[in-house]
């Protein structure tokens, strides 16, 4: 109620911390009525009415040029209300009607582009004996599209200098791309505790752990993106959970807090490369700009003292008025590191990032030099049990954490570890990796968050905030291009002491994003899967079978040929994720096996007469040897999962003449035993007539209802996988592929093994205990072969075991299974046999 005739202009109004409205508050008994006049008796009230049992009615008295402060501060307690309320809807056993209704939107569409952009030096992770005279950043721009109109933009950036290259995230890409359509996105996202792990296995059917670090870092950054847009808010407030609009904020002063949370301060980064006068030249260049922290590269010299010696001429040059860090990249040994400490102990660093090459030696650098030091490369490798891992390095010699988000795996990584340096008195620098200004801008609003939740942490713990940490973005002044035509801008703090980048300027960027086009080398929308149907005759029977292929008109002239091989009650449906991966470097294709799917069997010899057949190991071998022949002049390479597994192992063995190579996964040579293979064989027929009897569908429920499916019934989508098993046009020819390919009539291969000269990879399961003691057996009985090595002596067979999978494994780890196919072609094609 205004009060106009007063002469401060007094304004009362009512607020209350549960949803109840007025007229039922007044007349609660349990209601308290607090009255506040100033800002801090204000905040006093609100956490107050948060964490009390009963409700409150708080009547605030203010001047008309308060209002502002002090809405915004209801404004901001009552997000926190409402998203409190969130996060605990979030964990409740929601139908999934309601979820659907209310927190779901949909993917549309995933497209990408490979841009390359010049930089003006080379990459300070490059050694600088590079010639080149021109330097470029290669990585992808995702685009992701909701269906209610909502686009997020994402960077894929890898390191060269890491384990992933752009042929292995690209592949990664594809079978994303293909996944992640119509999946459901919830828009509690980025508000939950491991959520983003949750959904990638439950919307997309990925591992965590499967998905390359600099993959998920832009798909979380497109996602994060698209729901920041769908939102109307800046990517900082969405993960903030509140936002002060630009009309609210403009009747706010611009107090010391404001001003923190406005911008993001910039470390510097100096090419350490020349000698010490011209690197301190070059720092104090970059201190008159504005920088107050520089970081420069060492241990790329002869010895630690020279690297010293620049360090020592930067102080000569400025004094102590600019924080110096030192990166080391764990290069030196625990003697050099100590000699590198020794000559700068009195150079005042902030810190030297990993002085050691062992993980175990930097607690003890820090305890014998006195030296702050900082984890980075060390952090890179922590994908899974974080916190357990991170809880090693305690020690309070180690005073900051320097996090790529594309290298420790993307943003909800990054903010964990973030959380625990603060919570241990640490530093959280927030570093980029020579991306572009998309990935700058996401950087900064991501440094925003992590500075407000620093200050949210000291409130908790009534601790003193610490002076603002200088970012690890200075990587900016190596771009001579960017994937925008508008760049991202720098500005210099207005007391000219610091090098600030404005978030806001950062969000605007993020959310008027266009692509330059002039740095477009290829753009890919997903790959449209080819289907058709080869005949092929084979001991008076036609056998039509259906295909499916990726990648034929771009690898038409290449020799690079893959065929696969699904298991039994599958079909070449199976593989499409993983065919549209390896397209990109082969020409992918699959087969409904014959008496599968829509493949079909004919009589040639009595079109009029009932046609009787039979389908074993021998006949399906010549059926796809002579398809072979038809589709491709040159070599193959096989890759087939259980019975296809056997059929693949045996043409690798028995059929070498087309075959280049053969990747089994959970597959098997057949039995030994005569009377195992009796029982085996009866035991399959046993089955077949219950296939004949009962139907698909109860067979399905029977088939999938044994042990060897522990695993893959706990997939997400594993009612979806049982349902696409439904789909075989002959049932009775399918009974009888059941009979004759079973393994106790197939001819036993283990003797064949200690003469194969095919190169072959094999593929289990981790949980698949049966097949990963045979895939050993297997490579036991080839490492007997004399004849097991390629021309240069290395090894041509080898076996992958995949972490948390079981007999399906490329079904329940794509991803694990499709970098393990690509090395396998990349060595045939390197060391050919």
């Amino acid at each position: 109620m205004a009060n106009q005739t007063q002469p401060s202009l007094l304004n009362r109004f009512f607020y209350t911390s549960h949803s109840i409205s007025i007229g039922k508050l007044c007349q609660a008994h349990s209601v308290k009525h607090l009255h506040v006049r100033t800002r801090m008796e204000l905040e006093h009230a609100l956490v107050l009415s948060r964490h009390a049992p009963t409700d409150y009615v708080i009547e605030i008295e203010s001047r008309i040029e308060d209002n502002a402060t002090f809405h915004r501060i209801l404004m901001n307690s009552a997000r926190q209300a409402a998203d409190h309320a969130l996060r605990i809807l979030s964990k409740l056993s929601v139908p999934d009607h309601v979820c659907s209704s209310l927190f779901l939107g949909k993917v549309q569409k995933m497209e990408y582009s490979l841009y390359r952009i010049e930089l003006c030096a080379p990459r300070t992770s490059t050694p600088s004996t590079c010639n080149s005279e021109r330097f470029y950043r290669e990585g992808f721009i995702l685009t992701l599209s909701l269906k209610d109109g909502s686009v997020g933009f994402g960077e894929v950036a890898p390191m060269e200098i890491h384990t992933e290259n752009l042929q292995d995230v690209e592949e990664q890409l594809r079978c994303i791309l293909h996944l992640i359509k119509g999946a459901e996105i919830s828009y509690l996202l980025p508000l939950r505790k491991g959520s983003f792990s949750s959904w990638l296995w439950e919307r997309l059917g990925i591992k965590p752990y499967s998905i390359f670090p600099s993959v998920r870092c832009g798909l979380e950054m497109a996602v994060l993106n698209a729901l920041a847009e769908r939102q109307g808010s800046s990517l900082s407030s969405l993960l903030l959970d509140c936002e002060i609009s630009s009309q609210e904020s403009a009747y706010v002063k611009e107090d010391e807090a404001k001003e923190r949370m406005s911008r993001v301060e910039i470390c510097a980064l100096i090419d350490s490369d020349g000698t010490p006068k011209d690197v301190a030249s070059i720092a104090a260049k970059l201190f008159e700009e504005g920088f107050n922290t520089i970081k420069l590269k060492v241990a790329w010299r002869s010895n630690p003292l020279e690297d010293a010696a620049v360090i020592q001429e930067i102080r000569q040059k400025i004094g102590y008025e600019i924080k110096i860090r030192a990166d080391a990249n764990k290069k030196w040994t625990f003697g050099q590191a100590i000699q590198f400490a020794s000559a700068v102990k009195c150079c005042d660093l902030q810190y030297i990032e990993e002085p050691v090459v062992f993980e175990e030696d930097i607690i003890k650098f820090c305890e014998e030099t006195g030296l702050p030091a900082a984890l980075d490369e060390t952090i890179d490798g922590m994908h899974q049990d974080l916190l357990n891992k991170l809880s090693v390095y305690k020690h309070p010699g180690i005073v900051a954490v320097v996090i790529k988000p594309n290298v420790v795996g993307g943003f909800e990584n990054a903010a964990l570890i973030a959380k625990w340096a603060q919570q241990h008195n640490k530093m959280a620098v927030i570093s980029s990796a020579f991306e572009s200004s998309l990935s700058l801008s996401v950087y900064i609003q991501f440094a925003n968050y992590l500075e407000q939740q620093y200050t949210h942490i000291c409130r908790a713990k009534y601790k003193e905030t610490k002076p603002t940490i200088a970012h690890g973005l200075g990587t900016y002044q190596w771009l001579k291009e960017d994937v925008t035509a508008e760049p991202l801008r720098t500005c210099v703090h207005s007391h000219g002491d610091k090098v600030e980048v404005s978030v806001q300027d950062a969000a605007l960027l993020l959310q008027n994003f266009r692509i330059n086009n002039e740095i477009i080398q290829r753009s890919y929308k997903e790959e449209e899967i080819q289907t058709y149907r080869v005949s092929v005759n084979c001991q008076e029977f036609s056998y039509s079978l259906k295909i499916r292929e990726a990648g034929k008109y771009i690898h038409m002239m290449q020799d690079k040929v893959i065929i696969f091989l699904h298991g039994l009650l599958g079909t070449g449906e199976d593989w499409i994720p993983i065919m549209k991966s390896l397209s990109v470097t082969a020409r992918c294709i699959s087969v409904d096996l014959p008496g599968h799917g829509e493949s079909q069997i004919q009589n040639c010899a009595n079109k009029e007469g009932k046609v009787e057949f039979g389908v074993s190991i021998e006949v399906v071998a010549d059926v796809l040897h002579k398809l072979i022949q038809e589709i491709t002049p040159g070599r193959v390479v096989l890759a087939g999962y259980s019975m296809g597994a056997r059929v693949a192992l045996y043409m690798a063995l028995r059929c070498s003449k087309k075959i280049g190579g053969a990747v089994i996964i959970s597959g098997s040579p057949g039995l030994k035993d005569v009377a195992m293979k009796k029982i085996r064989a009866a035991q399959d027929d046993s089955k077949a007539r219950y296939l004949r009897a009962h139907g698909l569908r109860s067979f399905l429920d029977m088939w999938y209802a044994g042990d060897m499916w522990n695993s893959l019934r706990n997939h997400p989508y594993f009612g979806q996988i049982v349902e696409s098993r439904a789909h075989h046009d002959d049932v009775s020819a399918l009974s009888k592929a059941m009979s004759g390919l079973s393994v106790g009539r197939q001819p036993s291969l283990w003797e064949d093994l200690q003469q194969c000269t095919k190169p072959l990879l094999f593929i289990v399961g981790e949980k698949d205990g049966k097949f990963k003691e045979i895939a050993h057996q297997m490579c036991y009985e080839l490492s007997n072969n004399p004849g097991n090595k390629d021309k240069e002596g290395k090894k041509i067979h080898e076996m992958i075991e995949v972490s948390d999978s079981g007999h399906a494994v490329h079904v329940e780890c794509p991803l694990s299974v499709i970098s393990s196919l690509s090395k396998f072609l990349i060595n045939l094609e390197e060391s050919p046999v």
